[in-house]
């Protein structure tokens, strides 16, 4: 799945969450000084932006098939390698990097053990290739009332639940199915405080994602709705919550 949106409306929707979700998931890969590493499905650069603090910029490249994104990670870190792909068609040579990480994307490939499998390939032997997806199939992820709610008011929906990777477990199915080995996985948490009602709405209402297409696609009283039925299951703000991510990693067979 692309997503044909600004950098900034996915900052704002997705970005509060998957900024503290990057540390998380680069020391569970165990990215140190001297690697090598490539960020598939990069987006706007929560990932990259951690890698290149940790490595330097020159060490880290990334790769998104969105155009938006692509564009707005080579202002945002121009000494970053960046390039238009899809995580099933990655445009490096094999053995090129020492780690291959994807946050937040593994539900969104088009074929999951491909590109599961591509970033096997870039990576050289021993090397990790690491991924983590949000508990969207639970009641954890940062989506998950959003999506009750939406249940509550429209039975027949198609929320995020059913996406590879989102249930516990399956992400390290997927890299089996890859042909990683040594595959382990494990839990990511994060917490984030809104400090006001809109503050966790807004970003709801600009396009971005399976939850920003359905809130684009209601007419002016359904929105409304929608909106103050979410208003109703939330704490008085301000409000912290918690999501947490499955997180996964394997080696590439020497």
């Amino acid at each position: 799945m692309s997503f044909a949106v600004a950098a900034e409306a996915y900052d704002r929707f997705m970005g509060r969450y998957s900024e503290p979700l990057a540390p998380l998931l680069a020391d569970f890969a165990g990215i140190s000084s001297e690697q090598r590493v490539i960020d598939v499905g990069c987006g706007p650069g929560a990932l990259t932006a951690e890698l290149a603090r940790r490595l330097g910029a020159r060490s880290v490249s990334a790769v998104d098939p969105s155009e938006s994104f692509v564009e707005a990670m080579r202002e945002r870190h121009p000494d970053v390698t960046v390039q238009q792909a899809p995580a099933e068609e990655l445009p490096f040579e094999a053995g090129s990097f020492d780690a291959a990480l994807a946050q937040l994307v593994v539900h969104f490939m088009a074929d999951p053990v491909a590109g599961l499998r591509e970033m096997a390939r870039v990576t050289r032997r021993g090397g990790v290739v690491a991924a983590c997806v949000w508990d969207h199939a639970g009641s954890y992820g940062p989506l998950s009332l959003f999506w009750e709610v939406v249940a509550s008011l429209d039975g027949d929906v198609d929320d995020e639940s059913k996406l590879p990777g989102t249930r516990e477990g399956h992400l390290a199915e997927l890299c089996q199915a890859a042909g990683l080995r040594d595959v382990e996985d494990d839990v990511l948490t994060i917490t984030l405080e809104h400090t006001t009602f809109e503050d966790w709405w807004e970003p709801y209402t600009l396009g971005v994602g399976p939850a920003g297409a359905y809130v684009a696609g209601l007419d002016p009283e359904r929105r409304e709705q929608l909106r103050e039925s979410c208003r109703a299951r939330l704490p008085a703000a301000p409000f912290v919550l918690s999501a947490r991510a499955w997180a996964v990693r394997g080696r590439v067979a020497d």
